[in-house]
Formats: C-alpha cells, structure tokens, sequence
C-alpha cells in the first residue's frame, strides 16, 4: 500500500480547514415563549451568540462581539435576556455574563479575579431576574452558593460551604435543600426538607460507590438517583431522604452504567433513562415520548436524535440528529402537528458520504478482561496493512462514544486508521471495570492499549512499522508512557496537554481540586506513600528510554496539567540531543480553542505523521 503521503491519496483530499474550523451554527436554543432562536455563529474567528425570529419575519441579529474567546456556553434566562460564559486565555475561571436579545446591555455579572463560576439553578419560571450560582471568591478551594440578580448585578450568599460541600442540588421550586460532599476518600449526601433547617448527612459511602442525586420526584419528597450501591452497575433508583434508604429501581442495564435521566417540566414525568452501550440508547417511561421519538426517528432515519432545547409549553422543540459520518444538523419540531423543519446543518461544507465510518470494535486484554472501543478505516480501504493512529481518550474517568469526531475523520481522511478504546478504569462499564484502572497508570491500563494494537496488528489490519499514539490530557499520558514503556511499538507521538511526571502532575493540581486530593492519592499514588510506584510510571524519569519521534503541545494557561509537564520531558529529550517540536499558545489552556491556534497544531499534525509513518 502506498503511504498517505503520495500523490494517489493526496488528491482531491478534503482541506483540513473544513474539519478545524468553527461550525457554520451551533448550540441552538429556543426563547421560553417559542419566538425566538439564539444559536452560537462565527465573527471575527469567534464563536459569537446571534439571535433570530423563529418565523424569520425579522433578520439575523449578532447580539455579543467577542473577539479574544469562543462563547462556549450561553442561556435563554427570559424572552428578553440571555446568559454566556467565558474565561480569559483558557484558564477555566468562568465568568458569567448577561446580554439583552436587542444585543444591549452587556455586563460582566462577576468580574471577580481568580474566581470560578459554576451554574447551580437557573430558576426558570420560578424567577424572572434570579439565578443560583457557585463562586470560589472566599475560599478558592471550595464554592459558595450564591443568588444573582441578573437585572441589578446585586449578589447574596445563600449557601457558606463547610468546606467539603462539592455539589448542590435543588428542588422544583428552586430552594436549596441537597448538597453533595467529599471528605477524603468517602462521598456523603446532605439533605435538608427547607432552607432554614441545616443540612444532615443522610449517607455515607467509599467513593467507590456512588448514590448521585439526579433530581427530586415532582412532589419534591424523594430523590431520583444514579447509584452503584450493592451493585457493579449503576441503575436509576427512588431513594427515601427521610428513611435513608432505597424505594425502587426505575431502570437498570447488565451492561453498562445508566446515570442520566430526561424528564418533562411542564408535565411533571419522567421520559427516559439513557445509557450508553455503544451507541445512545433510550428507555423510555414514558408513552407519548416514545411516539414522538418513533416519528422522529421516521423522520430522521440512521442518525442518533437529541433534544436540545424546548419552550416552556414544550409543544416547539430544537431537534439535533448526527452520526459517525455527520456532524450533525439542527430542526424545528412541532409536536402537536408533527411538521419537522430543518434549521441548518452545523458543517454544510461537509458531505456526509465523504467521511468514514466508525465501527464498534471489542478485543481481549491480556489477563482476560473485554475491551470496547472503535476503529474508523479511510474510506474505501481495504482494511489491511494500514497506518493506524492510537487515540487513546483523557480523563482517564472518561469514555469514548460512537459520534462524529473531526480528528478522527480528519485522519481518516489522511489514510490513516484511527483505533479508540476504552481501557480498564474507563467509566459507564460498571465500578469493577472503572477500579481495576486504580493505580495503574502506564501498568495494566496502558497494557490494554498496546494490547489493541497488537490484536490489529495480528488481525493484519495495521502495519507494524506505521503505528502512531496520539491523544490529550491522560491521553497525552498515554502518549509518552507508550513511547517509554514500549519503545518499539510506536513510530512516532503526538502529546497534546498530556502530564510526564505524577510528582509534580498531583502538587499542581487547582486549588478547588484540594477536596478530591485524597481520593485522587488512592486512584493514582501517593507522592510520599507511593514513592517508587510513581517514579516508575512516570515517563519524565524514563525518557532515556524514548527513541521514536515526539511532537509536544501545550497550552500556556493550563490549570489542570500545567505548562511545566511539557516542558519537564521537552527538556529532558533536547538535553539528550532530540529535536522535539513543541508547540506552546499563551492564549490556551487545557486544549485548544481559538481556531486560528487549531489550525496550526493541526498543519503540524499532519506533517509531522506524514513524515514519521511513510
């Protein structure tokens, strides 16, 4: 086979840009009264909210002018006011702002520096000028809650965190009353039956089980759960706040995790539980909600359905299909007349039959246990003897999903088969799966990926001298333990934001990281206890080891995995006489945003595998 370099494959190649830059629309949203939709579209390189009439008897109207930062996330608070977020140069520490639907009236609601923002209840049609949100100012470890007045930018305390308090629930009246802790290695749920009363431990578990409030039944009572408790997966249950104990199980799967639930404000029920196998899946609970989603899916046949966003009537809802092979495509849907209307597609310079098809993909690691992930082939290959990018996922409390992914596509496109998987201590496989992964970074967890790519090799699909590891943050990890700890298997690297020394990747850690601290010791390795264990499987202390091509890329303003990670083993290497091309952005943090900075990395990418696995 020839490489992806040579003139057969080159041509006719889709630009890269076509995969990297912003979407053509994005995040479409529905105003509460239905008359309105506001979605996230490009100016200036910035991804920007615009706002327009739902039945376009008003045109287009570009309501922020954001130039430095994406808009990453914004609300409908009222018909006639709306909510982002945005941090400054990828630091993480997120303000909120508030925006009018004329494009008027902008503010910073919480101009505080060095002070994160975390959405706690947006109090939808409960109050018209109020929203609870969690802020970091008193104490940078831990978060307060506090009411917002939108319209006088007056903030309140509602809430003082004791200091172990990570999470805050509310009820459907939007009043205070659970609140999630972590002390040390054990998680506890507080509960309160109102706001004047103090909150009481009602359960207590080793963070290895899991009771995750999801929300309050509709009489405000009882509380719908995620929950491993005396069990490996975990199931959707009705759990008793008073008597501190279980009712039912709603739903649960023998496969996988089921943690999430929708439900219908307006009529007070429960529509699905949803979990993940691999693809999304629904159960539903409810009856109407399934013949809606029959006739979507009539409608929209071979595509994963979401709902991204309704009215208050819920009769008007924002429709989001996609697949492997789509970036996806907006709709409006009536649900009394069934009329579904398409709204745009989020990459309309994509075409569909153009990309690769993601495929599920199970193997066996090497002391027995099943392994799932995907592998995508270039289109119309053969699927034998390929170059083959490893991709192995961050977190690592993460998994993969069956979705379109523009950086598997776009290698894909280069020629490349791109191999995903979902390595022991990956999560919604259950709490034996995700703890086998404790303590065993660059041990058994990176076993399973070289594992995957010697069952690729011996399945004969990938070629043995033209295999590349890629991935970012834990992926990153990933990245470096396998260029260290198995020297040969690899022909090149790609280290995007990835830790090379667990000393220093644990002291560094943000400051409202301190309560997970210990939790983070059991998982990983303590750095007094476990001295030896983490200089062992820390790539910085072998990179006399590494002796295939490394590419390094970090973000300036990182605060999960600090600058100095790439540095430490960038360094160690040129002091070795290695050429290292390392790509540093002051204004990123943990991963890439501003799309003039993808795009570089990007380019660098693919010259650097061209180069490497001819």
């Amino acid at each position: 086979m020839k490489s992806p370099s040579s003139n057969s494959v080159q041509k006719n190649l889709i630009p890269l840009e076509d995969f990297f830059k912003n979407s053509e629309i994005r995040a479409v949203q529905l105003s509460p009264n239905g008359k309105y939709l506001a979605y996230l579209k490009p100016y200036k390189n910035r991804m920007n909210i615009h706002v327009r009439k739902v039945d376009h008897s008003e045109p287009e109207k570009r309501i922020t002018h954001q130039t430095t930062r994406d808009i990453p996330l914004f609300f409908w608070k009222e018909n006639d006011t709306l909510l982002f977020f945005k941090d400054s140069g990828g630091d993480e520490n997120f303000h909120i702002f508030r925006v009018f639907a004329t494009g008027e009236g902008e503010k910073d609601l919480t101009p505080f520096k060095e002070t994160k923002v975390q959405p706690i209840d947006w109090l939808e049609e409960i109050s018209e000028d109020s929203i609870l949100i969690g802020l970091n100012q008193r104490d940078k470890t831990v978060f307060d809650v506090h009411r917002l007045n939108i319209k006088t930018g007056e903030i309140k305390m509602i809430a003082k965190n004791p200091g172990y308090f990570t999470g805050w629930m509310t009820d459907h009246e939007g009043k205070l009353r659970v609140a999630l802790s972590t002390e040390e290695i054990n998680n506890s749920v507080y509960y309160r039956d109102t706001e004047e009363e103090e909150f009481q431990k009602i359960i207590t578990t080793d963070f290895k089980d899991s009771l995750t409030p999801c929300l309050f039944t509709f009489d405000n009572k009882n509380l719908y759960v995620s929950s491993n408790c005396n069990r490996d997966k975990a199931a959707i249950e009705i759990f008793d706040p008073k008597q501190k104990k279980t009712l039912s199980t709603v739903f649960s799967h023998s496969e996988v995790d089921v943690s999430r639930l929708s439900h219908s404000k307006k009529r007070k029920t429960l529509l699905a539980a949803l979990y993940t196998t691999w693809k999304t899946e629904r159960h539903f609970l409810d009856s109407e909600e399934e013949r809606i989603f029959q006739d979507l899916q009539t409608k929209i046949p071979n595509k994963e359905i979401s709902i991204t966003s309704a009215n208050r009537e819920e009769d008007l809802w924002v429709v989001f299909s996609h697949s492997d092979r789509s970036p996806g495509t907006y709709y409006l849907y009536d649900v009394k007349n069934k009329t579904l209307e398409k709204i745009a597609d989020s990459r309309p310079w994509l075409k569909e039959e153009d990309m690769a098809e993601t495929k599920p993909i199970r193997y066996s690691s090497r002391d027995g246990l099943t392994i799932h992930g995907y592998l995508t082939l270039p289109k119309g290959s053969a699927g034998k003897n390929l170059p083959v990018v490893v991709r192995p996922h961050g977190g690592p409390s993460a998994r993969d999903t069956w979705r379109y992914d523009a950086e598997v596509q776009f290698l894909a496109s280069r020629g490349y088969a791109v191999f995903q998987m979902n390595f022991r201590g990956s999560t919604g496989y259950g709490k034996k799966f995700w703890t086998a992964g404790f303590k065993q970074w660059g041990k058994t967890m990176q076993d399973d990926i070289t594992d995957g790519v010697h069952y690729l090799i011996n399945e004969g699909i990938a070629n043995k001298d033209k295999v590349a590891i890629y991935g970012g943050s834990y992926g990153g990890y990933a990245v470096l333990a396998g260029l260290a700890f198995t020297p040969d298997l690899y022909a090149c690297g790609v280290d995007y934001v990835g830790p090379s020394n667990l000393f220093t990747l644990l002291k560094s850690i943000p400051p409202y990281w301190k309560p997970m601290q210990e939790r983070m010791f059991k998982m990983y390795g303590h750095p007094e206890k476990d001295k030896e264990f983490l200089r062992e499987i820390s790539p910085f202390f072998h990179a006399d080891k590494i002796k295939a091509p490394l590419f390094v890329v970090q973000g300036a303003n990182d605060p999960r995995v600090k600058k100095a990670e790439s540095d430490q083993i960038v360094k160690a290497l040129k002091d070795r006489g290695i050429d290292v091309p390392y790509l540093v952005k002051d204004n990123e943090g943990h991963g890439f945003h501003n799309e003039e900075n993808k795009m570089e990395f990007y380019s660098m990418m693919e010259a650097f595998l061209n180069k490497h696995l001819q």
